[in-house]
């Protein structure tokens, strides 16, 4: 099936199906703590364009994926040698993991990987936070039930002094406290790669000058010593994840949130969270060689520009869809959103490519994880487009792929979860008591 608005699309699926090789290459990923993250897989002992192609693009995703500073490589040695990183991945890896990065080609060592059971918590009296490019979400929660939730619009991406989002997130969580007799406990979702509540790398702190950046690095432990009460904050694929874990109760969840930009989280068959990063708006969704190249990392057909507002946005022109130049991404969607609901039709293949960039990424997603459950959240979602979106991907699986969509169920939540629910989950983060 073609998106209706993008009749080039290739998905990987496609070409890892149709690819055949018989000799074995293991790739594995150290990250902190010695973690090691194995993937193994056939190819071809000689680097032809082909499967050069593919070997690269399974490395880069396994390094969003899974993260790390060394990459090693045990296969044909005529393909491990030739095989290179881009600057932009090997580097943002060096300043996630404060190490050089390193490419060892010989043998893999064992996985070693981590779980860790973290959220669910519901007593007393919380705040949860979602920071997105466009708008922070807050939410109050007293012993489990939301009292308050709310969105608030901010610019954090243009700021070069992160007093600006210290200041926009306590404010926010001071109006939410309003609806509490007390705050016990604070948890955040947010964009980047957050290392024991630090941010490592973050599209929201892109314009802090970097004499300031340790500020923007350590903005969650001065949350935390301002409100003086435990404070736990993690990714925000990570967050979709568990909130999709606790309203179905269930685990092995996959989530995915479209928002400004895509986010991803595993909740694996224990319910736990891996150190994995998750960070698949880096990782690739698209083999055509001429798909559109992400404006931050220069690569072309990554996760950000399929599913977020810039799937949206580089689709306008294909639907007929005309909006002022100086016209924001979250009005544009807001626009869209509007007129589908007033009717229009040309919004609908919007969503229809969408979903059908969606259901041939999910047997792509299930090489890499492990899951029964797929939970799809965001502003992208939000509106009759969510519903056409998933119902497109849900097709695609019934039709090409039976025996996973058998197995994998895709959960679209109601409006308001779809919009706040990352924020109710992440208030669940902070034990009690914990420093």
């Amino acid at each position: 099936m073609k998106p209706p608005l993008d009749p080039s699309f290739q998905p990987p699926i496609l070409a890892h199906q149709q690819y055949s090789g018989a000799v074995r290459l293991v790739i594995a990923l150290e990250r902190e703590q010695g973690y090691v993250s194995r993937f193994e897989t056939r190819i071809r002992p000689q680097p032809d364009a082909e499967t050069m192609r593919l070997v690269e693009r399974l490395v880069k995703f396994l390094l969003w994926s899974r993260g790390g500073w060394r990459l090693y490589l045990e296969g044909p040695q005529a393909v491990c040698e030739r095989l290179t990183v881009r600057p932009f991945d090997a580097q943002l890896m060096e300043r996630v993991y404060e190490r050089p990065f390193q490419i060892t080609i010989g043998e893999a060592p064992p996985a070693r990987e981590s779980a860790v059971k973290v959220g669910g918590y519901l007593d007393g009296c919380r705040l949860g936070f979602d920071l997105g490019a466009s708008d922070y979400k807050i939410a109050a929660v007293r012993d489990g039930e939301v009292v308050f939730s709310g969105e608030f619009p901010w610019d954090p991406r243009n700021q070069p002094d992160p007093e600006y989002h210290f200041k926009h997130l306590n404010e926010g969580l001071r109006k939410a406290a309003a609806y509490l007799p007390r705050v016990d406990a604070i948890g955040g979702s947010s964009a980047g790669v957050i290392v024991n509540n630090r941010v490592m790398v973050a599209s929201l702190f892109r314009a802090v000058v970097p004499e300031k950046f340790p500020a923007a690095r350590d903005l969650f432990l001065r949350i935390r010593d301002t409100w003086k009460v435990p404070v736990e904050v993690r990714n925000d694929g990570d967050v979709t994840a568990l909130a999709g874990g606790l309203s179905l109760g269930v685990n092995a969840v996959l989530g995915i949130a479209m928002g400004s930009s895509e986010a991803a989280g595993y909740l694996d068959r224990g319910g736990q969270l891996r150190s994995w990063l998750s960070e698949l708006a880096f990782a690739p969704v698209d083999y055509n060689p001429e798909a559109p190249a992400d404006e931050w990392s220069g690569d072309r057909g990554v996760g950000a520009l399929y599913f977020s507002q810039q799937a949206v946005n580089r689709l306008l022109p294909a639907a007929g869809i005309v909006v002022p130049g100086e016209m924001g991404l979250p009005e544009r969607l807001k626009h869209v959103q509007q007129l589908i609901a007033n009717g229009d039709a040309r919004p609908e293949p919007i969503y229809r490519t969408i979903g059908v960039y969606l259901g041939y990424t999910i047997p792509y997603y299930a090489l890499f994880y492990d899951f029964d459950h797929l939970l799809v959240l965001g502003r992208v979602t939000t509106g009759q487009g969510g519903a056409i979106l998933v119902e497109t991907a849900r097709k695609i699986l019934r039709e090409e792929f039976p025996a996973l969509a058998a197995k994998v169920q895709i959960h679209l939540p109601d409006e308001k979860n779809r919009r706040v629910g990352q924020a109710v989950a992440a208030a669940s983060l902070p034990a009690l008591g914990a420093s």
